[in-house]
């Protein structure tokens, strides 16, 4: 049965509209704000920045957070853990406004679009680039799929972490630089944070219906109180690790995410004061638009640093 609270009547079945409930592309920035910071990074530490070889990581990182996505929608609708009770955002496969089998065979669309366009990353940069997609397409695809989701276990921050943060930074800057020094797993950490508090907001909201449909998440193991402590930690950790980055690019210009603390401020008060259910959705979307704007802010730095450098 459907949730009632996040029910939507109003959207035509099959639709694009009913797409986007499945897609959900207000999330995809999560995917593509590591790959403009790692960019950027490699642009500082003197990289000749190729734009197709930018165009194609940013489209692959999006189609993995797509494959993400639409596995999760048909995925938990497919084990019955739409219920009347979950207040988390839609699902179309759960609200009939998608048929199973045109989502999966979406899901296999856009893991051909990815592997179609990782080939020319793989041409470029060598074999390791195959082992990054391949491992990021495995992990999107296991995250609800398989006999062992990992959205059924505490993992699914960490994984996020690795994935959208780790993986998703060092290997965009690895395409236009190699690998990537202390400063490049700093960014790439931060922001792997970031996104993890977003999962991890998902989660606290969840937790009770997670815990009665046997999603074991970190939320529905441990407990509220820890849920709210790694959300603060995913929250703050990035920031505490920007002053390491400016020392160790000796540029102030990467200290530009710091006048986003007061927005961090009023959302872990706001996550501390929030009564639950559906108004947690609205914490969760601000957690997004915070990792968009790290990011963004240390992209930035990195430009500005670089070009007030002079050749």
């Amino acid at each position: 049965m459907t949730s009632t609270a996040a029910r939507r009547t109003d959207i035509t079945p099959g639709s694009l509209r009913a797409w986007a409930v499945a897609v959900r592309p207000r999330t995809l920035w999560i995917a593509a704000v590591p790959v403009v910071a790692g960019t950027s990074l490699a642009w500082l530490h003197g990289a000749d920045v190729v734009p197709w070889v930018a165009a194609l990581a940013l489209v692959a990182s999006i189609l993995m957070q797509v494959v993400t996505n639409l596995q999760n929608d048909v995925g938990y609708t497919a084990r019955g853990l739409e219920t009347g009770q979950r207040v988390g955002l839609p699902r179309a496969t759960a609200q009939g406004l998608l048929k199973h089998a045109e989502v999966k065979r979406a899901i296999v669309s856009a893991v051909a679009a990815a592997l179609l366009v990782g080939f020319p990353l793989m041409l470029h940069s060598g074999v390791a680039v195959l082992a990054i997609g391949l491992s990021s397409l495995l992990a999107a695809l296991a995250y609800m799929g398989g006999p062992r989701p990992i959205a059924y276990t505490p993992l699914g921050e960490l994984t996020v972490f690795v994935f959208f943060g780790l993986v998703a930074v060092l290997g965009t800057y690895f395409l236009h630089a190699g690998a990537g020094g202390v400063a490049v797993w700093i960014v790439a950490a931060a922001i792997g944070m970031h996104a993890a508090a977003v999962l991890a907001v998902n989660n606290h909201r969840d937790a009770h219906h997670d815990a009665l449909t046997g999603r074991q998440t970190f939320a529905a193991r441990f407990g509220p109180a820890a849920s709210a402590r790694l959300f603060a930690l995913l929250l703050w950790l990035p920031f505490l690790l920007i002053p390491a980055l400016v020392a160790i690019e000796t540029g102030p210009w990467l200290a530009a995410p710091l006048v986003l603390l007061p927005a961090a401020l009023r959302l872990q008060r706001d996550f501390s004061r929030c009564g639950g259910g559906l108004a947690f959705n609205d914490i969760l979307m601000r957690t997004v638009k915070l990792e968009l704007a790290f990011g963004m802010l240390v992209s930035a730095g990195a430009i500005m640093q670089r070009a007030l450098a002079g050749p």
